[in-house]
């Protein structure tokens, strides 16, 4: 079951649309391309997560990302066609929500994919609005705990890939280590305890609406 879907090539969206209604348009547009695109430059401090997510460099980077990335419809079977003329008409009402706090995600949609063993793997796919806010959120948070992981760390990393850890692979073996152990964690993200995981958030988060809608998107009550 692929859960791709075409897109077009380039997706528009003036920028202003991420500010607050009234503001003058910008001339310069939000542009999915194959060029990258600018880097919202984000503070450290954990008293205006939701400020620097919902800013408009921030929100314009993860529109792009998302957009590039296609994926299917969620629950809503709205795709990354119609991001653009929702956030046109909603996205003053959705900000506000953010920095409220009260912003809630919609249900995702469930699906099942079959694995090659011969089993099926469940899937949610969220909206492709909760995967903006998603990614505008990851964008705020990756710098928190990125220097939190092990250098010998290269999932989901950035400025890291499966072809570095192949290089360190090769380094050890050079040293004199010979053996490779592979293990996986079943079901990890099925299973993992929510409350420890939001519990080690807060070890470095202490900013209740970023908890809050952390805690909506593992699917917990507040």
């Amino acid at each position: 079951m692929s859960m791709e879907v075409e897109t077009e090539a380039d997706v528009e969206i003036p920028r202003s649309h991420f500010q607050d209604s009234g503001a003058e348009p910008c001339e310069s547009d939000l542009t999915v391309s194959n060029h990258s695109s600018p880097v919202a430059t984000l503070s450290p401090e954990i008293n205006d997560l939701v400020e620097q997510m919902v800013a408009t460099d921030n929100m314009w980077k993860a529109y792009d990302r998302v957009c590039a990335n296609k994926g299917a419809p969620g629950i809503d079977n709205r795709s990354v066609h119609d991001l653009k003329g929702y956030l046109k008409k909603h996205w003053v009402d959705i900000k506000r929500q953010l920095l409220e706090g009260s912003y809630q995600p919609s249900e995702v949609l469930r699906v099942e994919i079959p694995k090659a063993d011969g089993g099926v793997r469940p899937l949610g796919i969220p909206t492709v609005l909760d995967r903006l806010i998603q990614q505008a959120l990851h964008q705020v948070l990756s710098p928190i705990f990125e220097e939190e992981f092990s250098s010998n760390s290269f999932g989901y990393r950035p400025g890291k890939s499966a072809h570095d850890a192949v290089l360190t692979a090769q380094a050890f073996q050079q040293e004199g280590y010979n053996f490779v152990v592979d293990m996986d964690l079943k079901s990890f993200f099925d299973e993992v305890n929510h409350d420890i995981l939001i519990g080690l958030c807060r070890r470095r988060i202490s900013e209740t609406r970023i908890i809050r809608l952390i805690r909506s998107y593992l699917g917990l009550a507040e």
